[in-house]
């Protein structure tokens, strides 16, 4: 069966539509993705509800589905490398999609390609270049680890794979990868990759430009593959570093002078209004109570000229002060030791409404405090045949100044 006809993650199915005995990732959200594999006996179940697979048969790639209890929904996507790095269990540490891009573009990968890659690990990797080399290309795979390899193995042929990736259990640095002149571009990721690098050296096919990359994460691994490449002949080497840096993105209030004046001005009227005008009720009848508790010690023409000096007038509110009208000053209620107006404000029906002052909104980024860190270096070389020649010349003329002497 042809990867044009048969569901794989090298390729899209060309009817899109979910049939049974497909691979669907399933997005509840963006932490929480899952892989399976659709038979109409079975159905998911996740805490929003059941989902039968009978229901998915026959619906397109990227539905929004409902569980049956209405409380919840979810995705049914079409399995991908970047998804299936996403949710692949971890046997090893993996490459991200980041590091990867960045890889396929400098190791020019594109259909018919044929590759190395050392080490397998989780497979993250693989499946992203399988997809790259389709239809026509080739991935040979090599992982040292048994277990892995017969879980990696067993991977890639669920996910139709087979047919691109070759894998082999092999410790590429002591034996080789046994491949010569037979690749155009050559991954390592290994603990000592310039153990690998005189066997990568006669892998790659002698009449064309190859690419060869390392993953290592420390700058002594880095130095030591450069030497190495520098022995054998590589050239153009260079190293990178890819890290991810996130933009936060938020929206500014963008006001002139006069506007930030404006704005200052309402905020300070607001600051003064200290009561709300319910409040005045409450302080009349606070008044009424001091006066009925102060009546028992006075006499009658006391009483009667306290009740003229309490009586309530409408108050007004200019700048922030206020006062009984026609007095400049606040006046006192009671006994010495009562409450004057001053400490109690009474808000006036007639209060001006609040100013209100349009802002422009303008949408700006900025980083975050803190980054995600270093992962590791990226070493890239390039073989050139014409470079390979013409150090084999040079040897062959030392060889013979050496003998002639």
């Amino acid at each position: 069966m042809s990867l044009a006809t048969k569901h794989t993650f090298a390729t899209y199915k060309k009817n899109n539509t979910i049939e049974n005995g497909d691979l669907v990732v399933l997005y509840l959200s963006k932490e929480n993705l899952i892989l399976i594999r659709i038979q109409e006996d079975q159905e998911f179940c996740c805490k929003f509800g059941n989902y039968k697979h009978a229901d998915m048969i026959g619906l397109q790639y990227g539905t929004k589905l409902g569980s049956n209890t209405g409380r919840g929904f979810l995705f049914l996507l079409y399995p991908t490398p970047e998804l299936w790095t996403l949710i692949l269990p971890h046997r090893t540490q993996i490459l991200y999609i980041a590091d990867i891009s960045l890889i396929m573009s400098y190791l020019d990968l594109k259909p018919g390609k044929v590759m190395i890659e050392s080490g397998t690990g989780s497979g993250s990797f693989s499946h992203s270049i399988a997809r790259t080399i389709a239809p026509t290309g080739h991935l040979y795979t090599f992982e040292y680890h048994q277990e892995r390899v017969a879980v990696a193995t067993k991977e890639f042929e669920e996910h139709g794979l087979e047919e691109l990736v070759t894998i082999e259990c092999r410790d590429v640095c002591k034996n080789g990868f046994g491949l010569v002149n037979k690749v155009d571009a050559v991954f390592l990721d290994l603990p000592a990759p310039w153990e690998a690098v005189a066997s990568a050296k006669q892998a790659f096919r002698q009449d064309k430009v190859g690419k060869i990359c390392t993953f290592s994460p420390c700058i002594e691994q880095i130095s030591k593959t450069v030497t190495a490449l520098t022995e054998q002949g590589f050239v153009d080497i260079q190293m990178y570093e890819c890290l991810i840096r996130f933009n936060e993105v938020r929206i500014l209030q963008i006001s002139t002078l006069d506007e930030a004046l404006e704005m200052e001005r309402a905020s300070e009227k607001k600051r003064k209004r200290a009561l709300p005008r319910v409040l005045r009720e409450s302080f009349k009848d606070r008044l009424q109570q001091e006066q009925e508790q102060s009546s028992g010690n006075s006499t009658d023409q006391d009483q009667e000229d306290m009740e003229g000096e309490s009586t309530v007038k409408k108050t007004r509110v200019d700048d922030g002060d206020l006062s009984p009208q026609g007095s400049s000053t606040p006046s006192t209620v009671g006994t010495p030791n009562s409450r004057s107006h001053a400490d109690v404000f009474i808000p006036d029906d007639s209060v001006e409404p609040r100013e209100s002052v349009e802002t422009k909104n303008v949408t700006v980024t900025r980083l975050p405090v803190e980054q995600r860190g270093h992962t590791s270096y990226l070493l890239f070389a390039t073989f050139t045949p014409a470079t390979q020649q013409l150090s084999l010349t040079e040897l062959n003329k030392a060889a013979a100044g050496s003998a002639s002497k």
